[in-house]
Order: C-alpha cells, then structure tokens, then sequence
C-alpha cells in the first residue's frame, strides 16, 4: 500500500508592523487613555505598546478615582520597551504628577528618540483634574521642549498661554505663542469652540499655519476624542508620514470615529477605521 505523500509548504510571510508606544493612563470604562492609544493604533495598523502612569475608576460621566503609578515602574515600562520594541513614535497622556513626568522628560532627554507627541492632558471632559497643579510648570520645563508636537484643546491651550480662547482666530494666535515658546509643532484642537460652523484645529509648525475643518457629526457625544486625535498622530509618524500630513490624515481618521461612533450601553464610543 503506498504511504500518502506530504507536501512541504514554505512558511508563511509574517507581516512586519511599525511600533508606537503610549505613555498615558488607564480609563476603566474603555473610551479614552491607554484604552483608546491603543485601538486607534491598531486600526491604523501600528503595533502598539504602552506604559501606563495612572489607573483611574472612570466612565464616561465621570472620574472617582486615581491611582498613580509609582514614577519607577513608569520608567521601567518605558525602558523596557525600548529595549525590545523600540517604538517609531511615542505620545503622552495623562501623566498627572510632576515625578512622573520629570522621569519622562529625563528618559527623552538622553540619546536620538523617535518624535514624540505629547498631549497635555489637563482636566477630563467630566471637569475631573488630571494633572496635578504643581506639575504644570515641570510640564513646560522639562516635557514640551523636548515634543515635536503638542496638541492641546481649548483649555489646556488657555492654561498654556494664560489667554482665553473664543473665536476661531485666537487659536492661531495660541498655536503661534507656544510654538515660540516651546520650539515645536503645534495643534490647538477646537472641538469645544461650539460657536463655529465647522470643527476646526489650527496646526503650526514654524513654517504656515494650517486650518483643519470637518463638519459637526450632530447628536454624538464623544468621550476619548482627544486620546484618539493625538494617538491616530502617533500611529501615522510611526507609519512614516510627515508631522504635516500626519496630523491631516488623523483628523479624517477621528472625524470618521465620531461619525461612526457606536453604542456601549447608554453611551457612544468612537470607532477609528485605518485611512490611507
């Protein structure tokens, strides 16, 4: 009786993906944070890593609790990362305290990093504070200066700049002062500029000012729009693009989250597609 024959077949072409890292804290419930970075980049098509700085209890409606995470086991994340998985790109969250990000900053602030993104954040959609008062001025010390972009939204743009901001033309204004300020590209997001016709963000990167618009998606409200903005930015640095064009493309790519956004219980959760 012959014996069945086995054909040997090579082995399958593994796919080689680009790597982010995330440095931002955890959100119970999902919609922003850690939770958020990381599915914006796998819908992008980014590898991505983390390391988290704060565990909070939060769902969209509000924060009850936080625990920090102890500033040495935030640099051990962050360097064990980089020992294997050296990211492309790298962005900031919620840091919250001023030991954390000066571990940070001192970590970015040695030897050739990839860009890093650092989104300010500052106080939640909900009014919870989530950055400690005191670690404000180590934010712009030691932190922005070392970004090669920042991406604030209204508040933490006024926070910044000491000025208000309520018309579209004050966002330019805001974008051009931290960009001297501070060396780096900026994005003043202006999602909670209701007054406006259009959701319009103002990019600065020394060179021109851009504005960035898209219609309003009626009749959603978002949790995590800022995370995704900011991470999307990452993934697409990470993928190879320019600061400019990154920063085009994310915003396609989180005006298609909102307006395709979906239900988790009583709330709407953002759903990022890959863009191209």
């Amino acid at each position: 009786m012959s014996q069945p024959r086995f054909v040997k077949t090579p082995p399958r072409r593994r796919t080689q993906l680009p790597i982010a890292l995330t440095i931002a804290g955890s959100d119970s419930g999902g919609g922003a944070g850690i939770q958020a970075d990381l599915k914006t980049f796998a819908a992008l098509g980014v590898h991505g890593a983390s390391a988290i700085t704060c565990v909070t209890a939060q769902n969209p409606k509000r924060v009850t609790a936080i625990q920090a995470i102890r500033p040495t086991v935030v640099l051990r994340q962050i360097e064990a990362v980089f020992d294997e998985l050296r990211p492309a790109a790298v962005k900031t969250g919620m840091l919250y305290s001023a030991d954390i990000i000066r571990v940070v900053a001192e970590f970015f602030a040695e030897g050739k990093k990839p860009p890093l993104v650092v989104d300010p954040v500052m106080v939640a959609t909900s009014g919870a504070t989530l950055l400690q008062p005191k670690a404000i001025r180590v934010l712009r010390e030691n932190l922005l200066p070392l970004a090669a972009l920042i991406t604030p939204n209204l508040d933490e743009a006024a926070l910044l700049t000491g000025h208000k901001l309520c018309r579209l033309c004050d966002l330019e204004d805001a974008a051009r002062l931290l960009h001297g300020e501070f060396g780096c590209a900026v994005l003043v997001k202006g999602g909670h500029l209701r007054d406006a016709a259009r959701a319009t963000d103002v990019f600065f990167d020394g060179r021109e000012a851009r504005m960035l618009t898209a219609r309003w998606v009626q009749g959603v409200s978002t949790h995590g729009t800022g995370c995704t903005f900011s991470a999307a930015i990452t993934a697409l640095l990470a993928r190879g693009n320019s600061m400019p064009r990154a920063v085009q493309m994310a915003k396609q790519c989180v005006t298609r989250a909102i307006a395709r956004s979906y239900r988790a219980g009583r709330h709407f959760a953002l759903s990022p597609q890959r863009t191209d």
